[in-house]
């Protein structure tokens, strides 16, 4: 990692506190928020967004974390990705889905609104715009919430694989890199 994680005797009173309440909830402090400790309020915003984006939005969870995925590969956020894949499968996006995504193919879904939701955030993040007949299918599966969610979500998560990418955290220890189009951060230091 380009930072070096904050150890508990170094950090102040409020990133303490911050710390304490990431690790309550979370487990423990871990990726981005190693590193978003250094700016303890914007941790502490960002924290509490991606809370509510992972465990309370108005989508079903495995659209939550297919979400994460989607953003995650576009940024190609490695450890974002590993963190979340097997959740992702666990809740019911097809394995084979999963699989097209990191390679960078188009995914096939079992199910008609995952198939929305996926043209929905491909489109966004792709083209930066949405057309007529996505936007209106997904207005209909996932309704005017789901959508700001979602793109709340895309935002959120594109936002932490970029953290993740830019101060090159460590991928977790035992996980190989799931991408196999990209050499990862010695690509950026060659």
């Amino acid at each position: 990692m380009r930072l070096p994680v904050i150890k508990p005797d170094e950090m102040t009173a409020r990133q303490q506190e911050i710390a304490a309440r990431i690790a309550g909830r979370r487990g423990a402090v871990r990726g981005p928020f190693q590193v978003w400790l250094n700016s303890p309020e914007l941790c502490e915003r960002v924290e509490a967004l991606g809370a509510f984006l992972r465990w309370e939005s108005a989508l079903p969870l495995r659209l939550r974390e297919l979400s994460l995925l989607i953003a995650a590969r576009h940024v190609d956020a490695q450890y974002s990705w590993n963190a979340h894949v097997g959740k992702c499968v666990e809740e019911g996006i097809p394995q084979a889905a999963v699989d097209a995504i990191a390679r960078k193919q188009i995914p096939q879904f079992d199910r008609p609104e995952d198939e929305a939701f996926y043209r929905f955030c491909r489109e966004l993040l792709e083209d930066h715009f949405v057309a007529d007949e996505t936007f209106a299918n997904a207005l209909t599966f996932f309704g005017r919430q789901g959508l700001v969610d979602t793109v709340a979500s895309l935002g959120n998560f594109s936002m932490l694989g970029m953290c993740l990418n830019a101060f090159q955290v460590d991928l977790q220890p035992g996980k190989e890199p799931p991408f196999p189009d990209i050499e990862g951060y010695a690509r950026l230091n060659s």
